[in-house]
């Protein structure tokens, strides 16, 4: 089990798929449950986010569309009671370069939702980012060679060495978060931040632990690392510049005792 901090830019060349679903429209995006193998798939769990998702999935795809791995972008709508599901749909049928899906997910809590997306990917490579792209998704430029070198994953971090806030967070998420550190510290050896909102995986190592997960809420980050440490792989944390998004679904209090009460629990019985 290694845990490493790296800022490195360097790119491998992957070889790249072709990607038949990426024109796929409505009825592949909501309804295939197959999808096929490309080099990455990014799963991008959605709360109410009609507003906001245009742009993230702008942003996204004009970054994918320049690299050399072939890509698909998997949408999670997480219930929405918003137009969530009909914009991912039009997007889907206006892009071209970069496939979009869409897929649901009925149970709450966003740790249900990457579970959903991650349990269903195909490709060799895959993982989340927040739909608020607090981290730059341009750090998939660290991520992806880390992982074609052997890393069964790599996260972002707003607390190892190198890391930043471009926007500072408020008093009271940073003085609950401190705490949250000192509590998984045990649970998630050697790792300073367990919930920044971008993690990606190899395939077959991040199945094999979320077969074991139980967690669904925003504890869920907490549990899955534990279980990717458990069978031995080796996580490595890469600082970012993060910027506090306004619009975050996180609820300090209610979600945060939720999760410190989960993270308790997960002690406890692991």
């Amino acid at each position: 089990m290694g845990i490493e901090t790296n800022l490195a830019h360097a790119r491998v060349p992957i070889k790249k798929h072709e990607d038949p679903t990426k024109n796929e429209g409505r009825a592949g995006a909501d309804r295939r449950r197959l999808r096929s193998a490309v080099d990455l798939e990014v799963i991008i769990p959605a709360y109410n986010e009609a507003s906001r998702i245009p742009g993230t999935l702008a942003a996204t795809i004009d970054f994918l569309e320049s690299q050399t791995w072939s890509s698909r972008i998997v949408v999670v709508d997480n219930g929405s009671v918003d137009d969530t599901s009909a914009v991912v749909r039009r997007i889907a049928r206006q892009t071209s370069s970069v496939g979009v899906s869409l897929i649901g997910c009925a149970q709450p809590g966003k740790g249900a939702a990457v579970r959903r997306g991650l349990l269903s990917s195909r490709s060799r490579f895959t993982g989340f980012l927040d739909a608020d792209l607090a981290t730059p998704v341009a750090t998939l430029e660290t991520a992806m060679p880390l992982l074609e070198g052997g890393a069964s994953a790599v996260i972002a971090s707003r607390h190892a060495p190198g890391a930043e806030f471009v926007q500072p967070q408020q008093l009271g998420r940073r003085l609950g978060g401190g705490a949250f550190r000192l509590m998984t510290r045990r649970m998630v050896q050697g790792i300073v931040d367990t919930q920044c909102g971008f993690k990606f995986f190899e395939l077959e190592a991040v199945k094999r632990a979320l077969v074991e997960c139980r967690t669904t809420g925003f504890a869920f980050d907490v549990e899955l690392l534990h279980r990717v440490q458990n069978h031995g792989g080796r996580i490595v944390e890469v600082p970012v510049a993060w910027t506090d998004g306004s619009a975050s679904t996180f609820r300090p209090v209610r979600d945060g005792i939720a999760s410190f009460h989960s993270v308790l629990k997960m002690a406890r019985f692991s």
